[in-house]
């Protein structure tokens, strides 16, 4: 803990100049004596900080002081910038802003050789500022109020206590503690709707949500399927399924064998690959999706 506290003195000092002992308290939400035995560690640890005293005077850092290679090696250095950059790019982060503050604390040059996106096309602003309210609940523990669209259709008003963001096979998750259900849920982002943060705030003491591998909820019915796609769908064939799963047809096509949950998510995926796919295995699957069919096609009678 005193760790954590020591860096987060060197980084306020490193960003605004000076700032003074109650205002380190303040801040870091310990007593003003216990930021003086903080300043007196970090002198002995060889950390060029002194005090000025009166009118205008603080606590500060000598100029151009770079953090200790001792303190985080370089290994951790970079690994930590990575994951900045990495996540920086999808919006939530002002990675600019923080990237830049840590690329001076560790004396790095500058560096831009990765860019990730985790917003869907067309939507960046949008995902972005979701992003940022459930980030801000969930670090300020505010409880939210929201609609969800299940798996099976049906939409309902949730209001939890949210505990941790989730990125998990190509989707983010908000991990809560669901005051309706009265037991952890894991609602997948895109499908939450008309979020809004409330202005009365919980404790999360005692609150640790399950792994999503874990959750108490039952398993949902998987379907072993064998899928022919058209040669015209290989670009999304390799984009959704692993290499191992796929298999090239000696006219170009492609067949997948791969697990899926059975529901009615899977007819609308399998849909949205129109004509450019049909299921071998299972024949239930099949019929199924040719009911989807039929019942769109019943939307749009002949004129």
């Amino acid at each position: 803990m005193q760790q954590n506290r020591l860096f987060e003195i060197i980084y306020i000092l490193l960003r605004q100049g000076r700032a003074t002992a109650g205002e380190l308290a303040q801040r870091l939400e310990v007593s003003r004596r216990t930021i003086l035995r903080d300043i007196d560690a970090l002198s002995q640890a060889g950390v060029p900080i002194y005090t000025e005293p009166g009118r205008g005077g603080g606590i500060a850092i000598m100029e151009h002081y770079v953090l200790d290679r001792a303190v985080i090696s370089d290994e951790e250095q970079d690994q930590i910038l990575l994951a900045l950059q990495s996540l920086g790019a999808a919006g939530p982060l002002d990675s600019a802003g923080v990237l830049g503050k840590l690329r001076a604390i560790f004396a790095k040059d500058e560096t831009d050789w990765i860019a990730v996106d985790l917003s869907r096309w067309g939507n960046a602003a949008a995902d972005a500022a979701k992003f940022d309210l459930l980030k801000n609940a969930v670090l300020y523990q505010h409880v939210l109020s929201f609609t969800y669209a299940s798996s099976y259709g049906a939409i309902t008003q949730r209001r939890v206590y949210p505990l941790r963001l989730v990125f998990k096979s190509k989707a983010w998750y908000l991990q809560a503690y669901c005051l309706e259900k009265r037991d952890y849920r894991t609602f997948k982002l895109n499908r939450i709707g008309g979020l809004a943060a409330e202005s009365e705030t919980f404790d999360r003491t005692g609150l640790t949500p399950p792994s999503i591998e874990n959750e108490s909820a039952p398993p949902p019915v998987v379907a072993h399927l064998s899928l022919r796609f058209t040669q015209a769908m290989a670009y999304r064939v390799y984009d959704e399924f692993d290499v191992e799963n796929i298999a090239v047809e000696p006219n170009g096509d492609l067949t997948v064998t791969v697990d899926l949950p059975q529901d009615n998510w899977l007819y609308g995926y399998l849909l949205s690959f129109g004509a450019g796919v049909r299921v071998l295995q299972p024949r239930c699957v099949a019929r199924m999706l040719c009911q989807a069919a039929e019942g769109i096609k019943n939307l749009y009678p002949p004129q």
